[in-house]
């Protein structure tokens, strides 16, 4: 699977663990930045995560920062983009099979490495189950301008 991964610098460390980890289940990783530890906005990786996902140049994307917060909000903006902020593997199992979420947002400050690690091999395993759900997708699609990738 191809998939898109960002971070801004609060992320950055666990982006690096992100890649090796997705590298070494044969994903093909596209890293959007950032490359170092020096300070940065985080809407500048967010939005180039989302626009890959959004356009089909990766079927799935993952954002870090501090809290995750401030990449999901930016993430979820762009239509096609279904981030999920997941703080537990639940919540990243949910994401998937409910609402079929395409980009998966951490946070380096607030998830130890080891789960944030757990959080994402849940998320890339998970599929989603469709039927009713699926309706809902499109719920989101038609009542929030949103168009699936």
């Amino acid at each position: 699977m191809r998939i898109a991964v960002g971070s801004d610098h609060a992320g950055f460390e666990l982006k690096e663990a992100v890649k090796e980890r997705l590298a070494a289940q044969g994903h093909q990783v596209e890293d959007m930045g950032t490359h170092s530890p020096a300070s940065t906005d985080y809407p500048d990786y967010a939005a180039q995560v989302a626009r890959a996902v959004q356009a089909g140049r990766a079927e799935r994307g993952v954002l870090i920062c501090g809290s995750g917060i401030g990449m999901s909000m930016c993430a979820n903006r762009f239509p096609g983009v279904r981030a999920v902020l997941a703080p537990s593997a639940e919540h990243a199992r949910l994401g998937r099979q409910h609402n079929d979420a395409n980009l998966l947002c951490l946070g380096q400050r607030l998830t130890p490495r080891d789960q944030a690690l757990h959080i994402l091999d849940v998320f890339m395993d998970t599929a989603f189950e469709g039927g009713r759900h699926q309706r809902r997708i499109q719920k989101i699609d038609t009542l929030c301008g949103g168009e699936s990738a």
